[in-house]
C-alpha cells in the first residue's frame, strides 16, 4: 500500500469515527464547556473519594461539518506540515473523538511552528490530560501558566495532575487549588477539588468550610451528596469532635 492510499485509509477510519461520534453526540444532546480539559475520559478514573469533573470540551468543530470538509481538513494537515491552523484544526477533530495520541501528533507540530501561542499549550496539556498522561500534562499547564497565571481553569486542572497521577501529591494539589481560589474565590470547579483533595488529606475543618462555599456558590453541583457521603463517613471515623470528611 503506498502512502498516499495509507493516507485516504486513515482519513477514512477517522471520518467514520467523526460521524459516529455526531450521530451519538445528538442522540445523548452532551453540552460541552467552552475550553478543553478536563474533561473527562479520565474522570471515569477518579479515586473513588474524589467526586465527578464537570466535562469539558474544545468547540465541537465536527458539528455540522460535512465529510468532505472532515477528510480535506485532516489531509491538508498532512501535506501542509508548516500550515498552523491547519494543525490545530486536525488536533481538535481527533480530540472530539477521543483519539488523544493524534491530537497531540499535531499539537506538538502546532508548537513546533509557534511555541509561543497559549492555547495551543494548554491544548497538549488538556489533551494529555485526557489520556492520563499527568507528569506530562503537568509541563503543558506549567509552560501556559508562566505566560497567564491568572487563568484560574487551567490553575486548577494543574492540580489535578498532582491529585489525579498514580502517586497523587496532594499538597501541590491543594496548593494550586488555593492560588486559584485566591484569584477567583468563588470558582466552583476549584472548591469541588479543593474539597475533595482536603477529604482525602483529612482536614475536616477546612473540608467542610470549602463545602459550605461551594453549597453557597451552586446548591444544585452534582458532586455535593457524594461531597457530604464523604464528610459524615469521615465524622464516624475519627472521634474528634470536628466534622471530618472521608
Amino acid at each position: 500500500m503506498n502512502k498516499d492510499n495509507i493516507l485516504f485509509a486513515i482519513i477514512g477510519l477517522l471520518l467514520g469515527s467523526i460521524i459516529g461520534f455526531i450521530f451519538a453526540n445528538s442522540v445523548n444532546q452532551r453540552g460541552y464547556e467552552p475550553r478543553a480539559a478536563a474533561t473527562n475520559p479520565a474522570g471515569s478514573n477518579l479515586p473513588a473519594d474524589h467526586p465527578q469533573i464537570p466535562m469539558n470540551g474544545v468547540a465541537e468543530q465536527a458539528e455540522g461539518m460535512a465529510p468532505a470538509a472532515i477528510t480535506e481538513a485532516i489531509e491538508r494537515a498532512r501535506k501542509e506540515p508548516n500550515n498552523f491552523d491547519a494543525q490545530v484544526e486536525a488536533a481538535q477533530l481527533f480530540y472530539q473523538i477521543n483519539r488523544f495520541d493524534e491530537a497531540i501528533e499535531f499539537l506538538l507540530k502546532a508548537n513546533q511552528l509557534r511555541p509561543d501561542d497559549y492555547a495551543t499549550l494548554v491544548r497538549l496539556g488538556d489533551a494529555n490530560f485526557d489520556s492520563q498522561n499527568y507528569e506530562t500534562a503537568e509541563k503543558w499547564y506549567t509552560a501556559a501558566l508562566v505566560k497567564n497565571p491568572n487563568d484560574v481553569p487551567v490553575r486548577t486542572d494543574l492540580g489535578l495532575t498532582f491529585f489525579l497521577r498514580q502517586t497523587p501529591d496532594i499538597d501541590r494539589a491543594i496548593k494550586e487549588y488555593r492560588t486559584s481560589l485566591a484569584r477567583e474565590p468563588l470558582h466552583e470547579k476549584t472548591l469541588q477539588n479543593l474539597t475533595a483533595a482536603l477529604i482525602r488529606k483529612k482536614d475536616a475543618k477546612e473540608a467542610q468550610a470549602t463545602l459550605a462555599k461551594l453549597e453557597q456558590v451552586n446548591p444544585s453541583n452534582e458532586a455535593l451528596t457524594k461531597l457530604r457521603t464523604d464528610l459524615e463517613a469521615l465524622s464516624g471515623s475519627t472521634q474528634s469532635p470536628v466534622k471530618k470528611r472521608a
